[in-house]
C-alpha cells in the first residue's frame, strides 16, 4: 500500500506518465486484493468508455468485448456510479442481460466479477474491474481497499498535467485515452515484428521505457511513427 501511495504522489510531478501509473495500479490490485486480474475503463469527452489499462492481455480483450457488446458489470457500474461486487458469472440468473460477456469471461477462466466506480465529488470518470478465478465474494476489507485504490487513481488522473494547462478535466482524460491508443499501436507493432505474444511485447516495451526513464506514450509514439530503432529493446530472443 505504501508503494501505491508513493506512486500516486509521483503523479503530481510534471513528468508523470498516467498510463504507466494505471498499469501499475492494475498490477497492485493483483498483489493487494484476492483477485486474479484487474482492468480500468475511462470515459472520453463524449462519455464513451475506453480501455486504458489491464493487468494482462486477456483482461484487456475481455474489457474490449464488454464495450463492443455494451454490457457487463463495468459498463453498468459507470452508468449507475454504484459498485457491483461478487457477481457470479456462472449463474445465468445473476448475469441477466450479460450472457455474452459472462460466457466470454468464463472462457478466459473468470468465475466472479467486481466493478468499482472511479469517482470524485459525485462525478464518475470510469471503472476499476476486478476478476476472480474462484467463486466467492471479496471480503469487506478488500472491497474497501479496492474503492480506495479507485479513488487514488481518479485523483491521479485528474491531477495529470496536460500539454495545455488550460485544458479542462475532459481534455486531460482525452489525452490519457489518446496515449493509450498509441501504446496499443506500438504494442501490436512490436508483437508482430518480434513474433511474440502481446503481453510479452508490452512487458519488454515497459521495461525498456522504465530503464531509459521514458514515458510509455512518448516511446510508443516514436515507435508508431517509425522514428525509433526497436532492435535496441531487449525482448528475449
Amino acid at each position: 500500500m505504501t508503494e501505491v501511495f508513493v506512486e500516486a504522489a509521483n503523479s503530481l510531478t510534471e513528468d508523470f506518465g498516467v498510463i504507466e501509473f494505471l498499469q501499475q495500479l492494475c498490477e497492485r490490485c493483483e498483489e493487494l486484493l484476492d483477485v486474479a486480474a484487474a482492468g480500468i475503463l475511462l470515459a472520453d469527452e463524449h462519455d464513451t468508455l475506453m480501455t486504458i489499462a489491464a493487468s494482462d492481455e486477456r483482461t484487456h480483450m475481455l474489457e474490449l468485448f464488454a464495450l463492443q457488446h455494451d454490457q457487463g458489470p463495468c459498463v453498468d457500474c459507470y452508468r449507475t456510479g454504484t459498485a457491483r461486487t461478487a457477481i457470479d458469472l456462472t449463474d445465468l440468473g445473476v448475469v441477466g442481460d450479460w450472457q455474452a460477456f459472462a460466457a466470454q469471461a468464463r472462457q478466459i477462466g473468470f468465475t466472479t466479477a467486481n466493478a468499482i466506480p472511479m469517482r470524485l465529488r459525485g462525478r464518475v470518470i470510469g471503472t476499476l474491474g476486478l476478476f476472480q478465478t474462484r467463486p466467492g465474494p471479496l471480503g469487506p476489507d478488500d472491497v474497501m481497499l479496492a474503492q480506495a485504490l479507485a479513488d487514488v487513481a481518479t485523483v491521479a488522473i485528474l491531477q495529470q498535467r496536460s500539454l495545455d494547462r488550460s485544458e479542462t478535466e475532459r481534455g486531460q482524460l482525452q489525452y490519457a485515452l489518446t496515449s493509450r491508443i498509441v501504446i496499443e499501436q506500438a504494442k501490436g507493432i512490436l508483437a508482430e515484428r518480434w513474433g511474440i505474444p502481446l503481453d510479452d511485447a508490452f512487458a519488454a516495451f515497459r521495461s525498456y521505457a522504465r530503464a531509459q526513464h521514458l514515458q510509455l506514450a512518448e516511446l510508443a509514439g516514436r515507435i508508431a511513427r517509425g522514428e525509433f530503432d526497436t532492435n535496441v529493446i531487449p525482448h528475449g530472443d
